[in-house]
């Protein structure tokens, strides 16, 4: 599966761009978000601890951690991606306050 996100990941590996570009990119997008249900009770907490881990999402950073798991990714270019991710999310929420 293709994203914009493993192709930005693909041109930091061919060196089309530079770490600090794609940073600058997962700053400006919108990364999908899961929706958390939320628990009311104990029975609804066990159930909810018995199901399979989230599905995977396209185009969000679940892209960069698969890519992280390969070795496509440095352990400082994760952080630096990580951060930047960071970054848009919580710009995102200020927008929703």
């Amino acid at each position: 599966m293709s994203s914009d996100v493993t192709e930005l990941i693909a041109a930091l590996r061919d060196g089309t761009m530079s770490l600090d570009d794609v940073a600058q990119q997962f700053r400006e997008r919108t990364w999908p978000r899961r929706e958390l249900g939320q628990t009311t009770n104990y029975i609804e907490m066990a159930a909810a601890a018995e199901r399979d881990p989230d599905p995977y999402i396209e185009g969000s950073f679940d892209d960069v951690a698969a890519a992280f798991h390969r070795g496509d990714l440095s352990d400082s270019e994760y952080e630096v991606l990580a951060q930047a991710m960071a970054d848009s999310v919580r710009a995102e929420d200020e927008q929703h306050r």
